[in-house]
């Protein structure tokens, strides 16, 4: 007879804007990029990136763009914004160097690297996961620039698993993987349509990061569980949450 597996709590952490701070690394990738390319650089280029990509990443969310359209267009867009010639460069390919720059330029958010060392001491039997939309090879090289790899127990990245967060796909893939029930798994991100939603297609329980908005609404329409404005917060809620499951 086989032994019976030993169920843990499975922490599901969102990477960026959660742990890392996700624009501090896209701005340095695209500053070194576009000056490396003889483009010019500012902070309406930067911030004219940031709006433009966001919307490009909810559409892939969505399904309606693929991972090389959004590369390819937030590239296309950013060229045009800029002065210098751009005439010879590839978008895909500018957008290969730009994730390759960030990968090695990862910065943590105040108090993420104690938060995950905490979590692992103070809650027994817990195996802390990153759950991630984004490149492999950026993701990757963020987490070990900042020693952030020494706590994980493992890191599902969307380009590895061919799906994003938030469809049920995704959760079941993490959940085939590290061989757990949803039940025993809280999912904690700052994104409402990727995290918070990706938690409530796997009936999921969750920690909405950094709320905002109308939170009273959103808590309602997501079936939140927790929200949290701090790492000590966050501790709180996994502590109340460990304290009602034994598994």
């Amino acid at each position: 007879m086989s032994d019976k597996i030993k169920i843990y709590k499975n922490c599901l952490l969102d990477l960026d804007e959660t742990l890392l701070d996700f624009h501090a690394s896209e701005k340095i990738g695209l500053e070194k990029v576009l000056r490396a390319k003889g483009l010019s650089f500012s902070e309406e280029i930067y911030a004219a990136f940031k709006v433009y990509n966001k919307s490009l990443w909810k559409e892939l969310e969505k399904g309606t763009i693929c991972r090389e359209e959004l590369f390819t267009k937030r590239f296309a867009y950013i060229f045009g914004e800029c002065e210098g010639d751009s005439s010879d460069l590839d978008p895909l390919a500018v957008n290969h160097e730009f994730i390759n720059t960030m990968s090695q330029n990862g910065v943590l958010l105040d108090g993420a690297l104690e938060f995950v060392k905490r979590i692992k001491e103070e809650i027994k039997d817990l195996k802390i996961y990153v759950i991630t939309n984004g490149a492999t090879v950026n993701a990757r090289g963020r987490i070990a620039s900042t020693g952030l790899d020494r706590f994980l127990d493992d890191v599902f990245i969307s380009e590895d698993m061919g799906v994003t967060k938030p469809s049920i796909e995704y959760f079941d893939m993490v959940l085939d993987k590290i061989k757990q029930p949803k039940e025993s798994c809280i999912v904690i991100g700052d994104s409402l349509t990727s995290d918070m939603l990706g938690a409530k297609n796997a009936s999921m329980v969750s920690i909405w990061f950094k709320p905002e908005g109308d939170i009273e609404s959103a808590v309602k329409e997501y079936g939140i569980d927790y929200t949290a404005d701090s790492y000590d917060e966050i501790i709180n809620a996994l502590k109340e949450w460990d304290k009602k499951h034994s598994f």
